[in-house]
């Protein structure tokens, strides 16, 4: 009994030290998105706009101190809680109402942005495994595919360092591109609709697109979530290629593998199927739409302030322009793709 009550005692410990631990970042996250709230209902701007420009300004306290580990669980988890509650925004009809159009241009993105990515890697003089490792990361969903190829692919001298870069780089792109790709969506005149699949198709990370499509509109929101979900997905199969390079090469990969399939995704996916039975109260569905909105805001403040610019001057500008490159090459694909499909 006694035993019992002491794990108790230290579990209760860690815990309150883990919450100390990360209660000055997560609370410089909610004061930011407070204010970035506060400027979007007084300015008619978007919100996730300000949030992330507000949180760029604070980036020194991203670097080092007592707010880094706050800000760094924001950025990820809380995000992440935001984007599995948003599958309460969204049913299952949403889903099948997008055609079979989304899953082909998915598909098609994929592999073409990979392949043309490991030719131009090799063109560049780089090994052809970074380009497979660029270009996941640029087609299918940013950092998390990054660090997940990285642990599949063979080992190399220079594996770390140029999993670190694409980190990075495509962190760095992925938030340019929050900016950026909604003014091409306008300037092209596309639908909520056609808006909604251009962002999920074309932004790297979850965090942007979702930025991206609801500083737009709710339904161009919705429609990228589900576009940007059905890309992650495809993280599974091309997992398994790069498991499959690595035992052609006959290296065994080491560490702990991320999960194929994200949870957040699994719980966005949960939450869809619960929606559309009908059963979920008014309330209920208004309050956890209501949530995940505040979680994300949150998460967009704290990522803000872990945007450092400036690292990528350290890497040279060869990678920089191959993952550049891909990005544009990526916009352009997915444009000529819609063009043809839709």
């Amino acid at each position: 009994m006694n035993n019992s009550k002491q794990i108790e005692l230290n579990a209760s410990l860690a815990l309150g030290q883990r919450i100390r631990e990360l209660a000055p970042g997560f609370s410089v996250s909610l004061v930011v998105a407070a204010a970035a709230t506060f400027l979007s209902e007084h300015y008619t701007a978007p919100v996730m706009l300000f949030a992330l420009l507000l949180g760029m300004g604070l980036s020194f306290l991203a670097t080092d101190g007592p707010c880094k580990a706050g800000i760094e669980f924001t950025a990820r988890t809380v995000m992440r809680i935001g984007i599995a509650f948003l599958g309460m925004r969204i049913t299952l009809e949403q889903i099948t109402a997008l055609g079979w159009q989304p899953i082909v241009l998915v598909i098609t993105l994929i592999i073409v942005t990979i392949s043309v990515s490991v030719i131009a890697a090799k063109l560049m003089g780089f090994q052809r495994l970074f380009g497979m490792l660029t270009g996941g990361a640029t087609a299918i969903c940013g950092a998390s595919a990054a660090l997940a190829l990285s642990v599949a692919l063979p080992n190399h001298p220079q594996k770390e360092k140029a999993t670190l870069f694409t980190v990075i780089g495509v962190s760095a792109l992925s938030t340019l591109a929050m900016i950026i790709y909604p003014m091409i969506a306008k300037w092209l005149e596309l639908s909520p609709q056609a808006a909604g699949i251009f962002l999920g198709a074309t932004i790297h990370d979850v965090a942007q697109v979702v930025g991206a499509g609801y500083s737009m509109s709710t339904e161009t929101g919705d429609t990228a979530t589900v576009v940007k979900l059905m890309r992650v997905a495809m993280l599974l199969p091309v997992i398994v290629c790069a498991a499959m390079i690595t035992r052609m090469k006959g290296v065994e990969s080491t560490g702990k593998r991320p999960p194929l399939l994200p949870w957040f995704a699994v719980g966005f996916l949960l939450l869809a199927c619960i929606n559309s039975t009908g059963w979920v109260p008014v309330m209920v569905q208004g309050g956890i739409n209501e949530l995940s909105r505040w979680c994300l805001v949150i998460s967009i403040s704290a990522l803000g302030m872990k945007t450092q610019l400036k690292e990528l001057a350290t890497v040279g500008i060869k990678p920089i322009l191959l993952m550049l490159g891909e990005s544009i090459f990526l916009v352009c694909l997915v444009l000529a793709v819609m063009h043809w499909l839709f």
